[in-house]
C-alpha cells in the first residue's frame, strides 16, 4: 500500500510540472499572438515579436525582437525596433480583471522619425491608437459582461538607451540619429480600475513622440542648412524648410496632445 501511495504521489509530481511547462509555453505563445493581432488592430501597422519568456513563479519575463511597421505612404521599413524588453508583473494578479506590472523596462529602442514637414510616422501611429481607444469607450456594454476585457496597471515604465533616427523625406530623404532621452512613467492605471492596452501605448508613445519630435527640430534644422550646400534647387527648397521646420514639428506634436 505505501509503494502505490509513493508511485501516486510521484505521478501527480510529474502531472503537475508536465501542466506547469504546458501553461507557460501556452502562455508565452498567447501573449505573442496577442501582439501580433490585437496590435496592427489597434496601431493600424503590421507588428511582429519574437518570442515571449514568461516565468509565471516569479513574474519576470522578456520579450524579443518587437518591430512595430510605418504606416502606409512612409518609406522606412519600422517605425519602432526593440531587441529586448524586461517586465514584472505580480503573477495572482493574472487571474484578475487587472493584471499589475511592477515594471517594464525597453532597452535600447531604435526609433524612427520619419518627417516631409507636414505630417510624420509617429504622430499617425499615435492617431491610430486615439480612435482605437476612443472606439472602445464607444462600444455597447453587451460583449464586456460576457467577456471584460484584461485591464492593466503599469506601477514603473522605463525607455533607456534609445536612439531616433530623424529621416526627412522633404530633403531628399537625408537622415541622421540622436540619442533619445530617458522616459520614466509612473502608476500608469494605478489610481482606476486599469487602463486597456491602447490607452497605455497611446500614453507611452505620446511621450516618445514629444521627446523625439525635440529632437528633430534640431536635426531638421542643422539637415536644412546642409542641404543647402548640395544643389540650387534644394538648397531653395532646403532655406524655405529651415524658416518651417520648428514650428511643423512643433503643431505636428501639439495635434496630437
Amino acid at each position: 500500500m505505501k509503494k502505490i501511495m509513493v508511485r501516486l504521489f510521484l505521478v501527480l509530481v510529474v502531472l503537475l510540472v508536465l501542466a506547469a511547462i504546458a501553461v507557460h509555453f501556452f502562455l508565452d505563445d498567447a501573449i505573442k499572438r496577442g501582439v501580433e493581432t490585437i496590435g496592427p488592430k489597434l496601431a493600424k501597422v503590421e507588428i511582429k515579436l519574437d518570442a515571449v519568456h514568461l516565468s509565471l513563479l516569479s513574474g519576470s519575463g522578456k520579450l524579443n525582437g518587437l518591430v512595430v511597421g510605418n504606416p502606409e505612404g512612409f518609406k522606412s521599413p519600422s517605425a519602432i525596433s526593440v531587441g529586448m524588453a524586461s517586465l514584472v508583473l505580480k503573477p495572482a494578479s493574472l487571474l484578475s480583471d487587472k493584471i499589475v506590472i511592477q515594471s517594464i523596462n525597453v532597452q535600447a529602442p531604435q526609433i524612427t522619425y520619419e518627417t516631409d514637414l507636414r505630417a510624420n510616422n509617429l504622430s499617425k501611429i499615435l492617431a491610430n491608437l486615439e480612435a482605437a481607444s476612443g472606439g472602445q469607450e464607444k462600444e455597447p456594454a453587451k460583449p464586456k459582461e460576457t467577456t471584460p476585457a484584461k485591464k492593466l496597471q503599469v506601477d514603473d515604465f522605463i525607455i533607456s538607451g534609445g536612439k531616433v533616427r530623424v529621416s526627412v523625406t522633404a530633403l531628399g530623404g537625408q537622415s541622421a540619429t540622436v540619442s533619445l532621452p530617458e522616459i520614466h512613467l509612473k502608476d500608469l492605471g494605478k489610481d482606476s480600475d486599469g487602463i486597456t492596452p491602447a490607452d497605455l501605448s497611446k500614453k507611452v508613445l505620446q511621450v516618445v513622440l514629444e521627446a523625439a519630435s525635440k529632437e528633430a527640430a534640431t536635426v531638421v534644422t542643422d539637415l536644412s542648412k546642409g542641404a543647402a550646400y548640395l544643389t540650387k534647387d534644394l538648397g531653395k527648397t532646403a532655406t524655405n524648410s529651415v524658416q518651417k521646420a520648428t514650428k511643423s514639428l512643433g503643431d505636428l506634436f501639439k495635434k496630437n496632445k
